[in-house]
């Protein structure tokens, strides 16, 4: 029924006017629609939709993820907009820097100015 649809990230934020400065001139991610108060990106095959919440933040675990070719290369560009990454303790993972590995993976977490999760990720 639904596995041969795209499904898309939908990101809860208190201020879409702020999101979309970080989500923009940060990430680099490329608007398509503002209606509705809501702010729509392309990102890769599909698009992932930004909009206002009360419950914006309160998610503890990652809204998005984005399959990179290299994170290496991604951290150190984010790093450079002043994207702070986190760093987790998490059983399997080892950590240089702000790059966690796990077996071939290679794996990187940063938070949006509400606190949404997002994470990158490359093998």
């Amino acid at each position: 029924m639904l596995g041969d649809k795209n499904a898309i990230a939908t990101i809860a934020v208190k201020d879409v006017k702020v999101a979309r400065k970080f989500y923009e001139d940060k990430l680099g991610l490329k608007l398509v629609s503002d209606e509705m108060g809501n702010a729509t990106y392309k990102t890769g095959n599909t698009t992932m939709l930004v909009y206002k919440s009360d419950y914006a933040g309160t998610n503890k675990a990652t809204s998005a993820t984005w399959t990179v070719d290299n994170v290496e290369d991604l951290v150190k560009t984010l790093k450079a907009k002043g994207v702070v990454f986190e760093h987790y303790d998490l059983p399997g993972l080892t950590r240089n820097g702000d790059i966690h590995s796990a077996g071939k993976y290679k794996l990187a977490w940063f938070k949006d100015p509400d606190g949404n999760i997002h994470h990158i990720l490359s093998s």
